[in-house]
């Protein structure tokens, strides 16, 4: 059971600016904090820490405010989950994909659609999770009068067991069309599994579902006017626009561990004893790597929020977008991604050699920022799936040397990557 205890938000004004959303999440990290290595060795559901995002009004961050939300922008979004992520990697992860699926509604659906959804999110202060895998066999849609029946399995739904509405996928039978809903995560028929068991991130509740008639109705699919699909080049957005939220995760697991592991230097680190001097903080080669750690990850959060302004753009102007702004996006969010990944993993694994060996023990848990960091990188070659509205809404990442690839082809050839499930 979570140690998370309430706070006085609620007796408390709202935050106004980006700034002071972004000062509220540093308060909700610093709630997650006190327990977060406890957290993550017990991997208990994360009831209270969702009610904790709730109780300090982030979940609403991208709602409408003439229905409780509060209006910010991508952006501060990201710099959300990044502050969030700096005391427990996945709650940021959970925070993210919720504003993901909560804006998958203005992503694919239509105005009346996406209205509906945002005022109703805002209003109950609904946790979104997503069960939207493409390498999983697709979930078979069936037509039933004015009713969609969704039926089969994915194997992922981060979310699933904490969030109050889940966004389904699957294939109209007899079609190639894929449809998208929103239901409620108590649905009959909808079964969240016990089986998340990995080395990090262990409290996403990203374990597998069983979908076995889930029902909603045909005016619920996401873009559809009379049955049929209404695409647009906004509809590919999903990609870049998820993988920035890894992205912002990464570099909050990260900035966690580099803080964390200072503070443990500067309090307990001795050191060492050829070294000739009293202190672990005057050792040259630890001044050095944490310097070189940090300068690393100024870096890649400056190029990450100078990304995320350059989507916001896009976001503002949904029609505007074309193919040649959507690929010249995908390529600045896959040099990022690239660089975060590698930035993360290389500070979550050389804080060791800044701590001492007693860093290492299990009460620490100093461990848990790599293995989130580890636990998200894929290590195997996706699939190519061209279709723009399987792009739409993926939950998923492709390796790194595939988003390298996207930016040296662009480079060389001005080539722009095609809007897959990965790209």
């Amino acid at each position: 059971m979570s140690t998370v205890t309430p706070t006085d938000w609620q007796t408390r004004p709202a935050p106004q600016t980006a700034e002071d959303w972004i000062a509220r999440a540093a308060e909700v990290a610093a709630v997650l904090a006190t327990d977060a290595a406890a957290r993550d060795r017990a991997g208990a559901t994360p009831y209270a820490e969702v009610q904790l995002l709730k109780d300090s009004g982030l979940v609403t961050l991208l709602g409408p405010t003439e229905h409780g939300g509060a209006g910010q922008d991508w952006p501060t979004a990201y710099r959300v989950v990044r502050e969030v992520a700096k005391a427990d990697g996945s709650i940021g992860q959970l925070l993210g994909y919720h504003y993901l699926w909560n804006w998958a509604a203005r992503l694919v659906g239509t105005r009346e659609q996406w209205e509906h959804v945002e005022a109703e999110a805002a209003r109950n202060r609904w946790f979104f999770g997503g069960a939207v895998n493409p390498r999983d066999k697709d979930v078979i849609v069936t037509e039933d009068g004015d009713d969609l029946v969704f039926t089969g399995r994915k194997s992922f739904s981060t979310g699933s067991k904490v969030s109050d509405v889940t966004v389904l996928e699957g294939v109209l039978e007899g079609t190639d069309s894929h449809v998208f809903a929103i239901v409620p995560s108590d649905s009959e028929g909808l079964t969240f599994h016990d089986d998340w068991d990995n080395i990090g991130q262990r409290l996403t509740e990203s374990g597998g579902v069983t979908i076995d008639g889930v029902r909603t109705p045909w005016s619920s699919a996401a873009g559809y006017v009379d049955k049929e699909f209404q695409p647009r080049t906004y509809n590919t957005l999903n990609v870049p626009t998820i993988q920035l939220v890894f992205v912002n995760f990464y570099l909050g697991i990260a900035g966690g561990a580099l803080e964390t592991a200072a503070t443990y230097t500067r309090t307990r680190t001795r050191p060492w004893l050829h070294g000739g001097h009293d202190r672990a903080v005057d050792e040259p080669y630890v001044i050095d790597t944490y310097g070189d750690l940090t300068a690393k990850l100024w870096a890649v959060e400056a190029l990450a929020d100078a990304v995320a302004a350059e989507g916001q753009k896009l976001h503002d102007d949904p029609d505007a977008v074309t193919e040649q702004t959507r690929g010249d996006f995908e390529v600045r969010v896959a040099a990022v991604k690239a660089r975060a990944t590698e930035v993360a993993l290389e500070i979550s694994n050389r804080v060791f050699e800044v701590t001492g060996a007693r860093s290492t023990t299990t009460a620490e848990g100093l461990d848990r920022f790599w293995r989130n960091v580890r636990t998200r990188p894929p290590v195997s070659r996706p699939p190519p799936l061209n279709e723009a509205l399987r792009a739409a809404l993926s939950g998923l990442h492709d390796p790194v040397a595939y988003k390298r690839r996207e930016v040296g082809r662009w480079v060389l050839e001005g080539e722009l990557p095609q809007p897959t499930w990965y790209s």
